[in-house]
């Protein structure tokens, strides 16, 4: 007997995968967070490594060995994770941190000889699997990746999403699903490649010009594809399409299969035909039922590029969503700053009125990723996510912050303020202070074509690395069409990572979000979206620059100008201005005076 799952706490269902490991007989199992698409935010369905630690952060990978539990996860949840562990048996792995193993390490280090890992391998990417291999191998043990252990010992397990699909209309994307599939399909002739295996959900759903319910926050479908030159084999639940979208896929030369077809189709691949399939998106499993007689040609998907540079359409159609979140934002920020001591507001009211504000703009959808809303000490836990056990009032003396998105169908947005409520301490001043100088001058960045963003990353950081200072995360991430909050192939970081070292191009949307968080005090972050964009053309060469396309002000009640350089008060004055140009027409005449105050120069 399995027991009643529901009532099971971590440690007795830790118990209970180490009988099903003994079983199989594994020495050890490894827990990712993701799906089989290798998705940053999975559906409930996929939460295993959550089910397994208690967890609840977005990034992350569980280690269960026969006598021990481990958690890796990476400093944006180091502080939520170390209280979410609590009592739990499992041990936080801090990654990066000094004396701290990667995963690879800690399996080379404690896999006994002949010993047997195991893994879900619809859940680890090729890379990560073929990694994992090679440890066993030198350990003269094996791998078992076709047990999903987890789900043995799931008994009231989330079924798959049905939710429906939609489409995305032309004014929206710009662009056709004909125009895009002959793109694809260029790339697909430079590799030499008869078809292109794909995984990743937002590439799919980019492609194919539809969106769905079935991840959290991101509107994407559960799908795979497979790319001919002549039709695309589409793997989905049907039923979440209407007749219409039906009707436009096939016309589009897309045939659609049920699902989890895929494993036993890909079998069937003829001898010399060649496969163009992405081996850090591609999941092992899938990858290991491809026949040993047809050619791989591993190389990243072109769609992610494909994608993260905006067209003039799209790059309009963001421009409207970030006015509309500017404008939601703007009446929070007044009706916040007017009524925290008046009323009852606590972190999940005020992230609920944010949304009511962004639903009165029109075209909205849903939140694009869960929202952090976090007053006082909450905000040094950079993702700190409210529940009603946690959810506090706010009042005089602190600063609320709210990082939050919104999903229109002109696309999706992402930014953080950070409120000062009433007055607040002269530290606390200048720590804001740092952050926004730190934002502004990011935003300012005008660069030679070619250059990457950990390039550029330095302008931000140099305010912090003056003062002996960081922030423990990258500074911006590239944002999806209404699709991944998070999108590669460019970010800002100060050190490279795998999937983010692109140059940067015009029509990319990226973040930037510097931050302090000072642990059981508070934190502090300030993010604008900016749009890469070509300047001047001279004899050195082609010139860019970023473009912040936020519109909110960053609080004066928090800025302390004395520690500010008269370059870093025009930033802010310039930005300010620009903020109430944007945002004032769309405004009562009493919003209008109001964020005049708020926009005034320094």
């Amino acid at each position: 007997m399995k027991g009643d799952r529901k009532t099971m706490n971590v440690p007795e269902r830790i118990l209970k995968l180490r009988e099903q490991m003994n079983h199989y007989g594994m020495d050890a199992y490894i827990v990712p967070t993701a799906d089989f698409h290798q998705s940053e935010y999975v559906g409930e369905y996929f939460k295993c490594r959550q089910f397994i630690t208690g967890f609840t952060g977005s990034a992350g990978t569980a280690v269960i060995t026969r006598e021990h539990a481990y958690l890796w996860t990476d400093g944006r949840y180091f502080i939520q994770a170390a209280k979410e562990l609590e009592g739990s048996t499992v041990e936080l792995m801090k990654m990066g941190e000094p004396g701290v193993p990667t995963i690879r390490e800690f399996l080379q280090e404690q896999l006994p000889e002949k010993g047997v890992l195991g893994f879900d391998g619809r859940t680890v990417a090729v890379g990560e699997g073929r990694a994992y291999e090679r440890i066993a191998e030198s350990k003269d043990g094996k791998i078992i990746y076709s047990e999903d252990l987890i789900g043995s010992i799931w008994d009231d397990r989330p079924e798959l999403s049905r939710e429906p699909a939609f489409a995305l209309d032309l004014k929206y994307t710009g662009e056709t699903v004909a125009s895009k599939l002959d793109r694809v399909r260029n790339e697909m002739k430079l590799y030499g490649a008869d078809r292109h295996v794909l995984t990743t959900l937002d590439d799919i759903c980019w492609l194919l010009n539809i969106r769905g319910n079935d991840v959290a926050f991101s509107p994407l479908i559960l799908s795979y594809a497979v790319i001919t030159m002549d039709s695309v084999e589409l793997y989905m639940d049907e039923t979440k399409l209407s007749q219409e979208i039906r009707a436009a896929l096939e016309a589009d030369g897309v045939v659609l299969h049920p699902y989890n077809a895929i494993y036993e189709d890909i079998k069937n691949a003829k001898e010399g035909e060649v496969l163009l399939l992405d081996p850090d998106r591609l999941n092992y499993a899938l990858y290991n039922n491809i026949p040993e007689t047809v050619k791989k040609v591993e190389a990243r998907n072109p769609e992610i590029l494909f994608k993260a540079v905006k067209n003039a359409v799209e790059i309009e159609n963001i421009r409207k969503a970030e006015i509309k979140d500017s404008v939601a934002h703007v009446k929070f920020m007044k009706w916040l700053k007017e009524n925290y001591d008046k009323e009852v507001i606590t972190e999940m009211s005020a992230s609920d009125k944010l949304d009511e504000l962004r639903a009165e703009q029109g075209n909205f959808i849903r939140p694009s990723f869960a929202p952090i809303s976090s007053y006082g000490e909450h905000g040094a836990i950079v993702h700190y996510s409210s529940s009603p056990e946690t959810n506090v009032q706010l009042k005089a003396g602190g600063f609320l912050m709210t990082d939050t998105g919104a999903g229109f169908y002109e696309g999706s947005t992402d930014i953080t303020r950070t409120y000062a409520l009433g007055e607040v301490t002269p530290l606390m001043k200048e720590h804001f202070t740092l952050v926004a100088v730190s934002n502004l001058r990011l935003a300012d960045a005008k660069f030679l074509k070619g250059c990457t963003g950990v390039a550029l990353d330095i302008l931000a950081r140099k305010p912090f690395w003056d003062r002996g200072m960081n922030f423990n995360h990258g500074t911006g991430h590239g944002v999806g069409y209404l699709l991944n909050i998070h999108e590669g192939p460019a970010g800002f970081r100060w050190k490279e990572r795998p999937g983010e070292v692109d140059p940067l191009e015009a029509g990319m949307v990226i973040t930037d979000e510097p931050g302090i968080y000072i642990e059981g005090s508070h934190g502090i972050r300030l993010e604008n979206e900016l749009l890469i964009c070509e300047g001047e053309k001279n004899e050195y060469g082609q010139f860019m620059y970023t473009e912040p396309i936020t519109f909110v002000p960053m609080d004066l009640d928090a800025i302390d100008p004395e520690q500010m350089s008269a370059e870093d008060k025009k930033l802010l004055n310039d930005y300010h201005k620009k903020v109430y140009e944007v945002v004032s027409p769309y405004l009562e005449e009493d919003e209008k005076e109001w964020l005049k105050t708020y926009t005034r120069e320094i």
